[in-house]
């Protein structure tokens, strides 16, 4: 769905351009209007300053058209499927399930619709200037936009923000682009199930996407790179989300590179993998490409900015998100930070304060996350493999899921939770969890984190029962263990 459509632009762009090649002057310019980059234009436009934001088409950003709110809107209906597949064992019996995947697209367009209102709202309300068009650097803080009604400005802001995003990456496979796979993009936005989808990529966006699609009536192949799936996580959590995929009837090839792809995404694709020495043929109706993320800073004039990027593209930024160039900053994926929307969030509040003159930094900050898979994977703080890698010794407290007995009233007792304990403070060091709602739970083990307090806080507290949170009472009882950071086998 094109968001452009519909949508007036608060300021014409009309007789705005500077014949002379003068440039318009404002406290601000900001190239996106990504999460990040919209607060921090709200912010300051709300002080008075003159603030322009120019954005391409995704008025917001990806986070509420085309990635994390609209992914979890596909997502849920997946849920309801399953809960569908599942009725028997609740008592409700059903006839055939079906799936209409029109229905579930448009459930999500009107979502997406609103939360872009709201974001129109906002910049009205703000007195941003919101700029619909291409942004280039054309000198030091000065771009040109070239609007989508194809008139030109050139502006130039005291202070200049890059918060282009990122984008899905393409490996350069012999026959990829020709295929035209699915990105999570297109994957949001398919008015039918595929038949059978192949998914490269084992990561987060692979495997949310991926379970969806097989709770819709795909059928489903995942093709991993690496030897297990959520490879970066403990072998625990690797070893329990594969176990969920394989009795949802996901296939799994893991350990195994795609040499070369042919046909066409949507019709009939296939892809040669190399796995385990040997060379296999896979065939499929569509295909999703999950494999990575590559910043949006090329063809941008960086270089006549003055900014620099990286080997990978990402640009140079120091702990204050500030670039090479004075006066220009950089914020959320394309600066190189964790890729979550919590994360880009926290950006604009060091930018914001560096603005005012402080000195906000980005070093040693809590990093949480969630896989929205089902059941979800939460973290925040050191995993097990992480404690190793530092050399850092540890007490482990772990349980099942089922120990939890809120599980039991939800049918939901698939999981593990577990924390790492620092063996001196009683500190809590990490939290994992796979299970039904592990990053709510999460929340409040980073609560008790950021406050510094020992585990015994959360083992002593009164919580309500029964809820998940409860949980954490039974957790932190555990007799800790003592764990070697050397021969530790998680």
């Amino acid at each position: 769905m094109d968001q452009k459509e519909g949508f007036e632009p608060f300021k014409s762009l009309d007789n705005l351009s500077k014949e002379d090649g003068s440039s318009e002057d404002f406290d601000l310019v900001i190239l996106g209007s990504g999460e990040g980059s919209k607060y921090v234009a709200w912010t300051l436009a709300r002080d008075g300053q003159r603030v322009a934001v120019i954005e391409r088409e995704y008025i917001g950003g990806s986070c509420p058209n085309i990635a994390c709110l609209p992914s979890k809107n596909i997502i849920h209906s997946a849920k309801v499927v399953s809960y569908l597949t599942r009725s028997e064992e609740f008592g409700i019996r059903k006839e055939n399930v079906k799936t209409d995947m029109t229905v579930i697209r448009d459930r999500k367009r009107k979502m997406v619709d609103g939360l872009v209102q709201i974001h129109v709202e906002n910049f009205r309300r703000s007195g941003t200037e919101l700029i619909m068009g291409t942004g280039r650097f054309v000198g030091p803080k000065t771009l040109e936009v070239h609007g989508h009604d194809g008139s030109v400005r050139r502006i130039r802001g005291t202070d200049v923000i890059i918060g282009t995003g990122t984008h899905a990456t393409l490996d350069p496979i012999p026959g990829l682009l020709e295929a035209t796979p699915l990105t999570h993009i297109e994957a949001l936005e398919l008015d039918v199930v595929p038949g059978h989808l192949l998914v490269m990529g084992g990561g987060y966006i692979g495997l949310e996407l991926a379970q969806a699609m097989r709770r819709f009536g795909s059928r489903v192949t995942i093709i991993e790179r690496n030897e297990r799936l959520v490879h970066r996580e403990d072998l625990d959590v690797s070893e329990g989300v594969t176990e969920l995929f394989i009795e949802e009837g996901i296939s799994l090839v893991l350990n195994a590179t795609v040499t070369s792809v042919a046909g066409k995404s949507g019709e009939l694709v296939q892809l040669v993998v190399e796995h385990e020495g040997v060379s296999k043929a896979f065939e499929g109706t569509h295909l999703l490409v999950a494999t990575g993320r590559t910043p949006n800073t090329a063809g941008i004039g960086l270089d006549l900015a003055g900014v620099e990027v990286t080997e990978r593209g990402y640009i140079k930024v120091n702990e204050r998100l500030e670039t090479t160039a004075p006066g220009v900053w950089a914020i959320g994926e394309c600066a190189g930070s964790p890729q979550f929307t919590h994360i880009a969030f926290d950006d604009f509040r060091v930018i914001r304060d560096n603005l005012a003159g402080g000195n906000h930094v980005t070093t040693d900050r809590q990093v949480p996350f969630c896989m929205f898979t089902d059941p979800e994977v939460a973290r925040i703080g050191l995993s097990e493999r992480e404690a190793e890698a530092k050399n850092i010794p540890y007490r482990l407290v772990k349980i099942p899921m089922a120990s939890v007995l809120r599980t039991r009233t939800l049918s939901e007792t698939r999981g593990f939770m577990k924390a790492l304990i620092d063996v001196e403070s009683d500190r809590i060091l990490g939290f994992t969890a796979f299970g039904t709602s592990a990053g709510e739970v999460m929340a409040s083990v980073q609560i008790a984190m950021i406050g510094g307090l020992p585990y015994t806080v959360l083992r002593d507290a009164v919580l309500t029962h029964p809820t998940l949170i409860e949980g954490l009472i039974i957790l932190f009882s555990t007799t800790p263990t003592p764990q070697n950071a050397v021969s530790t086998s998680a």
